[in-house]
């Protein structure tokens, strides 16, 4: 059955922003298409025309942003792409010899470099001096460890300054860092780091939720006895007061372990483009969580050109993103140290001691970004805080959002009711790629539900289920050509056989992401969900982001969860919802949710079944898992609830005895 068309909001039509004349001129992608034009003598004069030459001539474009942002290396080398047409085996910058360390360490002065705010009870900050002190001392720490190219280093750790330090020091080294958050429990902890044994390990002391303080020292020390390759632990505080390690085996603080060592130069070692630089984990909901490894020189690549030429971010800007040390924008936003910007730091919940503390914390220290996840905003629009009303934001231009689709009531509030007038860019990419596929662009007006455009250099299409791009329809979100962020493997996976089966199984030689994307005409994207989440009633294909728009939109309704059941040979929608406090799921809100979704998405979008739920599972990055509750319903096992920040939200879905009826 064919792909029914998408349908439209009106509204949509409309740009809820459009950038000024001034804004455009100063811009940072206005100067690169001009470099672009003079290099190419090409006139590449709008945004569509510059993608659509960054995917033709990816040489000459890569090339262009390695000098237009300044990547500092000992070499580049005469060749830009090896086995350009093979995907995987491309490789980018095959001679080059760099360092990521040193590209972030660009400054030496006393402003701030890091600015960090735990809750209502940790504020401290480190100037680039201070910053590149504390580096230079934990890199000697290290390498008195024997920590070289390859080792690798661990955090079980909090959103801290000395957290980006101690990262900073491994990449010195050539060493590979990984992370967890400090709220994983210790199967979960050890699944992901028991898979790369780490020779040092960093953790947090404890760490602040919700006004209440959670210890780590318990958990670190079980950690640290189940790693048998670990030569020494390393406690950082979380307010700046050392901690006793107590019972973690072969600890120090981080004061005691610095100590011996004196700030002075660095020597970054500057080894190959592809060299191995961060381990990055999937989700894990269906199994053991994949270990993904990403380069350095990709890394640095791809998210300079996200930072300077999509989010216009300049030395001397703001950049905030809420985000734990376990979701990969904690990492997309570290590297924006290398275009000179003050990274602002939060650790704790969103909402305490109210919902406004991370208004206030971008307030107080002048956020230019403002980075967020898509949950978030809805909740805020749901509380009925309006920024707008309580908190000058005179700083912020830009605001994105990202982990889950952003619906277009999620537009509305932040231009409506967070600051009037500012860019929003909903994003898309994930740990996969380190980066995006789908982001912002300061020059061109934004489109209320719609992804502002295609990533320069990233050859993004929606594919049918014949490997056929479409438009204007939903398809596969696949990229064509190679990027530089493309993993450089799996861990432990010597012949490359689950790397390739992960992206490339489905479509030869094609990256094949697993999100559901509409292309639009005007070459934006509205990405609507995981494909493999998709659900499939009577053949059509629907993604979850377009029920969750509507039934979200509902006040009775905080959240909802829809799922695939397997019913008499085909497959019937089951919605999930989480009602705020005194609502009731009778029979009229029940039929009011089937007459919004009927009206605004389609007969088939409208589900067999309504169920109420207390809570929803999601992942410990904060995204509900489709994927896991379809597994509980059709009574499969769960292979690694670890990975779920509130596992016990599952049983909530157990034994239904209405998914029995029909």
């Amino acid at each position: 059955m064919p792909e029914p068309a998408t349908s439209r909001d009106p509204r949509d039509e409309k740009p809820i922003f459009s950038p000024s004349p001034e804004a455009i001129a100063a811009a940072n992608l206005t100067a690169f298409r001009a470099l672009v034009n003079q290099r190419s003598g090409r006139d590449v004069s709008d945004y569509e025309r510059l993608w659509r030459w960054s995917i033709e001539a990816p040489e000459a474009f890569w090339t262009s942003v390695w000098d237009f942002c300044d990547v500092r290396a000992e070499t580049r080398g005469e060749r830009v792409i090896e086995n350009p047409d093979r995907m995987p085996g491309a490789r980018f910058f095959p001679d080059a010899r760099l360092s990521f360390s040193e590209n972030l360490l660009r400054r030496r002065d006393d402003s701030p470099a890091l600015v960090f705010r735990g809750e209502d009870v940790a504020a401290r900050s480190l100037s680039w001096r201070e910053l590149h002190g504390l580096v230079s001392r934990l890199r000697q720490a290290l390498e008195a460890e024997g920590v070289g190219p390859g080792d690798r280093v661990a955090g079980f750790v909090a959103n801290l300054p000395e957290t980006v330090a101690a990262m900073l020091a491994a990449a010195s080294l050539g060493a590979v860092w990984s992370s967890c958050s400090p709220d994983f429990g210790v199967d979960g902890v050890l699944d992901r780091f028991g898979q790369i044994g780490p020779v040092v390990l960093f953790v947090s002391d404890r760490y602040r939720y919700a006004g209440r303080w959670h210890d780590c020292l318990g958990r670190a020390a079980e950690i640290a006895r189940a790693l048998p390759g670990l030569r020494r632990t390393i406690v950082l505080p979380y307010d700046g007061e050392a901690a006793d390690p107590g019972a973690v085996p072969d600890a120090l603080t981080l004061d005691a372990a610095i100590a011996p060592f004196v700030a002075g130069e660095i020597a970054h070692a500057r080894l190959a483009f592809s060299h191995p630089l961060y381990v990055l984990y999937s989700s894990g909901t269906t199994g053991k969580p994949k270990c993904i490894v990403h380069g350095s020189g990709g890394t640095l690549l791809q998210q300079k050109k996200e930072h300077v030429l999509h989010c216009d971010v300049k030395p001397g800007d703001r950049v905030f993103y809420f985000t734990t040390c376990g979701w990969m924008m904690w990492n997309w936003l570290v590297a924006a140290l290398a275009s000179e910007a003050t990274l602002l730091l939060y650790d704790g919940s969103p909402f305490h001691p109210s919902g406004e503390a991370l208004f206030d914390f971008a307030r107080d220290e002048r956020a230019t970004l403002f980075g967020t996840s898509a949950k978030f905003i809805d909740a805020c629009r749901k509380a009925g805080i309006e920024p707008r009303r309580t908190h000058e934001l005179a700083s912020l231009r830009l605001v994105t959002s990202t982990g889950s689709p952003l619906a277009p009531e999620g537009f509305d509030w932040v231009v409506e009711r967070m600051k009037p007038g500012v860019q929003i860019a909903s994003i898309s990419g994930g740990t996969d790629i380190l980066s995006c596929f789908v982001l912002g662009n300061p020059t061109a007006p934004v489109h209320r539900g719609e992804i502002q455009c295609r990533g320069l250099g990233m050859a993004v299409e929606a594919f049918d289920d014949t490997g056929r791009p479409v438009r204007g329809r939903r398809g596969e979100l696949v990229c064509t050509k190679p990027f530089p962020s493309m993993p450089i493997g799996f861990w432990n996976d010597p012949d490359g056989s689950r790397y390739r089966k992960a992206y490339f199984g489905r479509f030869e030689g094609v990256w094949c992401h697993g999100d559901w994307i509409e292309i639009t005409p005007r070459g934006g994207a509205v990405i609507t969900g995981r494909s493999d989440a998709v659900l499939n009633p009577g053949g059509v294909r629907i993604g979850t982001a377009e029920i969750y728009r509507q039934v979200e939109g509902i006040d009775e309704i905080e959240e909802a969860i829809a799922v695939g059941q397997d019913w008499k040979g085909d497959v019937r929608i089951v919605l999930f919802v989480r009602l705020r406090p005194g609502a009731v799921l009778d029979a009229a809100l029940a039929v009011r949710i089937r007459e919004r979704l009927r009206t605004h998405g389609s007969p088939r979008h409208v589900p067999a079944k309504i169920l109420e739920v207390a809570d929803i599972p999601r992942t410990r990055s904060g995204k509900i898992t489709e994927l896991a509750v379809r597994d509980v319903i059709h009574g499969r096992a769960i292979a690694n609830r670890e990975a779920l920040a509130n596992p016990e939200a599952l049983a909530h879905f157990e034994a239904r005895p209405e998914l029995a009826e029909d």
